[in-house]
């Protein structure tokens, strides 16, 4: 809680406690006066304390003018103050100029990261209107920028679909920036005004000729240290960011440059004629497709239009995401809902009608069809109803409507047209029935063995005292060696031991039903309490720390990442919710004269030398897997809550198409893009022995 906000609970109180008190004295000094009344009135004193509350609610409301409530509470228009805020400014700005493209009127957006980390976007639209708002009597550009919820995004006829609903982006930026200008090119002028901290320096004033027919807006903000944690921004996030955006706005060309002085003018540029199909090919490029269209359904119903892009790889995982006015819908809605309802009909009928699917064999479900799916379901609304300030889910039911119908009519013409790309999905989808099945089958006989003899928790599991899953934490550590260790270190109340032997299953490249027939991962799942896909239910969550414990060296790496595949692919709210830890075992023990010094870095130990010096006294030991510590040492280094070191494993569901593709990368069944990858980012990795 902040001094700011003790400090006005304080003056409340304090004015509750004098309010009160001198009603009470009122009170005292006309008792003789008011008795024969008080008498007729029984419910005198309810009338008293709701008079008291009256007052004391009209004294203590406030007023915040103008943008103060934003750089008062930044956390409720934005989020976060911390780096994933501080993108979402650039955003925000962004947005504003893709509405102008979904309108037709712009063609490029250009988006600098300037030297001292300000953002300079600049569109060619038709930029912000100049002229007077009758109502708020100021210029439209200072109304936009310095009044919350003002916009062309009311239906007042600016913006037929937007994705900024809210109409708070352009003043939120403003609010929460050092300083902002912008510069509208318009009927040859060029206008320009300037804030600082949302507060306006100067009259919108023109400040030069542009040529003839240009028209367009830039925008120049420097974000705010005395609100945001870090203000450097990361250039690959808003590459990430910009790719999408581009490719759900076909014909539109973003153009990225970072200015900055370590930058070397680094530069990406990106335009998709192809759109969404484009999308999809390139989220399916580290994949093998199981047949070369890539589906592809457009169309208008009720005044929605819908764009769907679809194709099928060999693989196991699914990656259907839905967008509304380019908004990603993490949690889906009824435009997603529409598509599933779809396909998985229309596949149906196509089965059946065509022998593919026997009379007495049961329907393909929605899971079946969509195995191995890669799919973009776009919508633009001109009235979207998003769940919440966060727009996590389409609410409008004429979306799911409208995608319904266009994708059934044009997906059954698509299949009558292509009967072997039928065949190939049909027959994939019921190899992907009688797996799940069978791993219906596996989970049912677990559920009734635990049920019967109480072998509820693995056997290798050492589990804590401690029955709080709030206090407890479970270490997931490679090998029966390092099992041993962890376990006699370990605080019994609170920490559980789960030892694997040796890597487990690739999940990247295996059935469901492969997946729970493997040991080690069935023991996790039952350790953790938590269940897998539908059957995932957090509040069963056994330990509110997930700890990964692996050798410092290559397998260990490859150990952890693999067990994060598993953890992203059945288990990703654990994620999210912030449960999912990696340890962080010292690289090296250094002993100088009967002192002891850890290192957990190159770096730290040339620091370490250099303080204790460096000479024939120095004993280094180079750790190469936790079973070469004792329990006191792992305790001490590793365990210890007061002096471990954590990494807290987070998820930017922002960008959970390229956290897709990266998990296909790494783990998938193709090794150009793995050696790519690693080549590009050999540079990030330290203390691995490669």
């Amino acid at each position: 809680m902040s001094e700011e906000i003790r400090d006005e609970g304080r003056d409340i109180l304090e004015s509750l406690n004098k309010t009160q008190m001198d009603m009470t004295d009122e009170k005292i000094k006309s008792q003789a006066e008011l008795t024969e009344e008080l008498k007729e009135k029984e419910n005198a004193e309810e009338i008293e304390r709701e008079h008291v509350t009256q007052e004391y609610g009209a004294d203590q409301i406030q007023i915040l003018e103008g943008l103060e409530a934003v750089r008062k509470r930044p956390g409720m228009y934005i989020g976060t103050t911390s780096l994933r805020g501080l993108h979402h400014l650039v955003y925000e700005i962004v947005d504003n100029s893709v509405d102008e493209a979904l309108a037709g009127f712009c063609k490029n957006i250009y988006v600098d990261i300037n030297p001292g980390n300000y953002i300079t976007v600049t569109d060619d639209g038709r930029g912000i209107p100049v002229g007077i708002n009758q109502k708020a009597g100021l210029p439209a550009v200072e109304v936009v920028f310095t009044i919350l919820h003002a916009g062309g995004k009311f239906g007042g006829g600016g913006y037929k679909v937007s994705g900024g609903l809210h109409g708070v982006g352009a003043s939120v930026v403003n609010a929460l920036s050092t300083w902002l200008e912008v510069d509208i090119y318009h009927d040859g002028q060029i206008y320009n005004q300037r804030y600082e901290r949302g507060k306006v320096c100067y009259p919108l004033k023109i400040v030069g000729k542009c040529e003839e027919g240009k028209t367009g807006t830039k925008v120049t903000f420097q974000p705010d240290p005395q609100i945001f944690e870090d203000t450097v921004f990361d250039y690959d996030t808003l590459k990430q960011r910009f790719r999408e955006m581009a490719f759900l706005t076909k014909g539109l060309r973003i153009i990225l440059t970072d200015k900055r002085d370590d930058a070397g003018d680094r530069t990406d540029e990106f335009y998709y004629e192809g759109g969404i199909k484009e999308f999809v090919k390139y989220l399916n490029e580290n994949k093998t497709a199981l047949y070369e269209n890539i589906l592809y359904f457009e169309g208008t119903r009720n005044d929605v239009y819908v764009e769907v892009a679809m194709q099928h790889n060999d693989g196991y995982n699914e990656m259907v995401y839905g967008y509304v006015n380019n908004i990603n819908t993490p949690e889906g809605g009824m435009h997603v809902d529409g598509y599933k309802r779809a396909i998985t009909r229309i596949l149906n009928d196509y089965g059946k009608k065509n022998k593919l699917i026997k009379d007495n064999e049961p329907n393909l479900s929605g899971e079946d069809v969509r195995e191995g799916l890669t799919a973009i379901i776009s919508v633009k609304i001109e009235d979207p109803q998003f769940e919440g300030q966060t727009k996590q889910k389409l609410g409008n039911s004429i979306a799911s409507t409208a995608v319904n119908s266009i994708v059934s009519e044009q997906l059954t013409y698509f299949l009558e047209q292509n009967p072997n790309v039928a065949k190939l999905i049909i027959e994939k989808s019921l190899t992907a029935q009688r797996a799940r099945e069978a791993a219906k089958k596996a989970r049912d006989l677990t559920r009734r063995k635990t049920a019967l003899d109480g072998a509820a928790l693995p056997g290798k599991l050492a589990d804590c005292s401690d029955r709080n899953p709030e206090n407890c934490e479970i270490y997931i550590v490679e090998g029966d060696s390092a099992g041993g260790s962890a376990k006699s270190a370990r605080s019994r109340a609170t920490q559980a031991i789960l030892p694997l032997r040796g890597k487990i299953l690739n999940v990247e490249k295996a059935r469901l039903d492969k997946i729970l027939g493997n040991a080690e991962i069935k023991a996790m799942i039952t350790a953790f309490g938590t269940g897998i896909h539908e059957d995932f239910d957090i509040s069963k969550l056994r330990y509110n720390k997930i700890i990964i414990m692996t050798d410092a060296d290559v397998d260990g790496a490859h150990i952890a990442t693999l067990m994060l595949t598993f953890l992203y692919r059945f288990m990703p709210e654990l994620i999210k919710h912030g449960h999912v830890y990696l340890a962080q075992p010292p690289l090296y023990k250094l002993e100088k004269n009967k002192k002891v010094w850890y290192a957990y870095s190159d770096d730290e130990l040339a620091q370490i030398l250099n303080e204790v010096g460096r000479d024939q006294n120095n004993k280094i030991q180079r750790y190469k897997g936790l079973g070469e510590m004792d329990a006191d040492q792992l305790w001490e280094t590793t365990m210890d809550p007061e002096r471990r070191v954590l990494l807290r494993v987070n998820m930017n569901e922002e960008a959970e198409t390229e956290l897709d593709m990266t998990f296909t990368t790494l783990m998938g069944d193709k090794v150009e893009p793995r050696r790519d990858f690693i080549e590009a980012n050999a540079k990030y990795v330290q203390n691995l022995d490669i």
